[in-house]
């Protein structure tokens, strides 16, 4: 089989995860010329054309993906590294006033998001992984300039919240890739790409504990030191290595239809519970533990020396949470992981009444990674939903390419809000440690609330997707 070509591509859409459910898709003529390089042909769900072409391509493409959109994450989860080199004494800010430093940065992340995914569409995903790699550069620089002792706490939160920007990434990252890979490997590829990304969470979080432990507290710069040239190098590399596929068709009316699925919002909500849980907690962990336990990380320091672990293993376990669901469905492990969380949840709030520190750490690390393994599972029920719902239509008889269609396009859409809303639920967990150690000084309201927050979303995972005559069977 030839390598595919490229060419002209048509004007690009909305990658999605859905598979087709009769032949597989086939390259469309270009409509419009376009300088770049697209490929035109790209035909992963032909078993020939996989093995002689596809996997190569798709694994490069892969590769560098993974690459940006760690750097990316890294870059949107700077300012929870960056309120540790900021005691109180030197810039005046209080806990509250850090919690609200990472919380901007987050909030930005979840509200571009959706447009980052359709801009994959739009431009193509090399073309986009480009731009938005080149654009955590603003960040970076702005950060860089700014950040020393008077600065005014109006000019942290302005640049804190610049950093946002490379929570997009992990949407037009997640499209991009969606659009590379064959059905039956979907679950893993998206595990791995989402998992390698947010890996960026626990590296800068590392890179922190590195500059502390040398540079001390008083050189935040060098963090941004580290990470300048590897966003130069995550926009330089995607421009070399990267693709664009002219197959990934422009939907402009899928946004507008996703809004009137009721699976949009069910999905969405469970997102929010995992992958709200692990970037909120990621973010919000090290000021954590400053609060509840500042006897035992009274520096900067000892705060920022566990402040990584959970974020990594979260980040392992996502991969994983998608190869579950592959094998015994996404709604399943979904359901079970919220069930855990739960149980994690009460365990820390046990060891906070308790002022138990191991009890305590215990309880969060079984959190992110209980978080990651729901990130990966409830990504996966996304393509499951419309297979499900496709094969039905060509049951009654709605032709098998008509149904394939909207399959795709539904889920397209869905990938790009689930992540936006759910990255939503990082501002939600910041908030509520904020208020709480605000009111009460300690974290334990927070944790109540966490607790309902899980238990609300079994009961709604098992009444759409598990209760006996579910409509969804086979999610």
């Amino acid at each position: 089989m030839a390598a595919p070509t490229r060419t002209a591509a048509p004007t690009a859409a909305a990658p999605t995860a859905a598979p087709p459910t009769t032949a597989p898709p086939t390259a469309a003529p270009p409509t419009r010329p376009r300088r770049g390089r697209w490929i035109d042909d790209w035909r992963p769900e032909d078993p020939a054309f996989w093995e002689s072409t596809g996997r190569r391509v798709a694994r490069r493409n892969l590769v560098f993906s993974v690459f940006s959109e760690h750097v990316g994450f890294s870059i949107w989860s700077l300012w929870s590294v960056l309120v540790l080199f900021l005691p109180e004494a030197v810039y005046g800010i209080d806990p509250a006033g850090k919690f609200l430093l990472t919380t901007l940065p987050t909030a930005l992340g979840a509200f571009v998001r959706l447009p980052y995914t359709f801009a994959v569409a739009r431009f193509g995903g090399r073309t986009w992984t480009v731009v938005s790699a080149a654009l955590l550069l603003v960040p970076a620089l702005a950060t860089a300039v700014v950040l020393e002792p008077g600065v005014s706490y109006t000019t942290l939160l302005v640049v804190s919240c610049l950093a946002g920007v490379g929570g997009g990434n992990f949407a037009s990252s997640m499209a991009n890739i969606n659009a590379f890979y064959p059905d039956r490997l979907k679950g893993w590829a998206l595990g791995v790409n989402a998992g390698g990304g947010n890996l960026g969470v626990p590296v800068v979080q590392f890179v922190g504990l590195l500059v502390l432990a040398t540079a001390g507290a008083e050189h935040p710069r060098v963090v941004l030191a580290v990470y300048l040239p590897l966003v130069v190098v995550a926009a330089v590399g995607a421009a070399w290595v990267m693709d664009d596929l002219a197959t990934a068709r422009n939907q402009p009316r899928a946004l507008r239809e996703a809004t009137r699925e009721p699976h949009t919002y069910v999905v969405s909500f469970l997102y929010v519970g995992t992958f709200g849980s692990f970037i909120g907690f990621g973010f919000a962990f090290g000021q954590v533990l400053q609060n509840q336990f500042a006897q035992d990380f009274a520096t900067p320091l000892a705060a920022a020396s566990l402040t990584w672990l959970g974020p990594l293993l979260g980040s392992l376990a996502r991969p994983l949470g998608g190869s579950l669901a592959d094998r015994l469905g996404g709604a399943r492990i979904t359901c079970w992981a919220f069930v855990a969380m739960a149980a994690g949840a009460g365990l820390v709030f046990a060891a906070s009444r308790a002022g138990s520190l191991p009890l305590f750490l215990a309880g969060f690390v079984l959190l992110f990674v209980l978080s990651g393994l729901g990130n990966g599972s409830t990504y996966t029920m996304i393509p499951a939903v419309f297979r499900t719902r496709a094969r039905r239509a060509v049951a009654a008889g709605v032709d098998g390419a008509t149904a394939d269609r909207h399959a795709l396009r539904m889920s397209g859409a869905l990938i790009g809000i689930a992540g936006a809303v759910g990255a939503f639920g990082g501002v939600l967990v910041n908030l509520a440690f904020r208020q709480s150690f605000l009111t009460t000084g300690s974290g334990e309201a927070a944790y109540l609330v966490f607790i309902a927050f899980y238990a609300a979303c079994v009961l709604l995972t098992w009444a759409v997707y598990l209760r006996p005559g579910a409509r969804s069977a086979g999610v």
